[in-house]
């Protein structure tokens, strides 16, 4: 067997991400995969032996795609605002706005998989080590930045974020709009960080 590609496991993952927003968890097999990437029939077992993994690789490749979104946003940031508070909200508005417009399809996966998670506890794992990079990433990324984020209200921050992504991707795109993802961003800080 050839040494792993990691580029073509990208391909794969990314067909798999594509489809779980397009048809759901059960549209996901090795072949609909492969037929997405354009990739000759037994590739995708290759990568994932399991429909399992296959899934877990798109959940993977969400965070990954995330985390490099957050790392260009925040080298490309010019901070408006002189508080922690009013960056922080500044950089998630402008995340949620993006996660819910330009990526919505990556977003839509996630929270297919996660549904399907209640049912596969490998995916559920690999579901709450995501959570825990997340967590642990957003930390570093707010200390890059210099913004004062205790910590220790990272996971509230980042659990509130996923619930407000939830509500913009599952709204008809043309609900969403810069002005409601900053509403949203202002309720987040202020949710996680107290009004003090």
């Amino acid at each position: 067997m050839p040494p792993p590609n990691p580029r073509r496991r990208a391909e794969l993952a990314d067909a798999a991400i594509a489809l779980l927003a397009e048809t759901g968890v059960h549209g996901v097999t090795h072949r609909a995969v492969e037929r997405r990437a354009g990739l000759p029939t037994g590739t995708a077992v290759n990568y994932f032996r399991s429909r399992e993994a296959l899934l877990v690789a798109a959940a993977d490749r969400v965070g990954e795609l995330h985390y490099a979104d957050m790392d260009a946003a925040g080298s490309a940031y010019r901070p408006t605002s002189a508080s922690s508070r009013g960056r922080a909200v500044d950089l998630i508005a402008g995340s949620l706005f993006t996660a819910a417009t330009t990526y919505r399809d990556r977003y839509l996966a996630i929270f297919e998989l996660r549904l399907e998670s209640l049912r596969r506890p490998a995916l559920a794992e690999a579901l709450r080590g995501l959570l825990r990079r997340s967590v642990a990433f957003t930390t570093g990324h707010h200390a890059d930045l210099g913004l004062r984020i205790p910590p220790e209200a990272v996971p509230t921050l980042v659990t509130l974020y996923g619930g407000a992504l939830f509500t913009l991707v599952s709204s008809p795109p043309g609900e969403v709009s810069p002005e409601l993802a900053r509403e949203l961003a202002g309720a987040i800080v202020r949710a996680a960080l107290g009004d003090a």
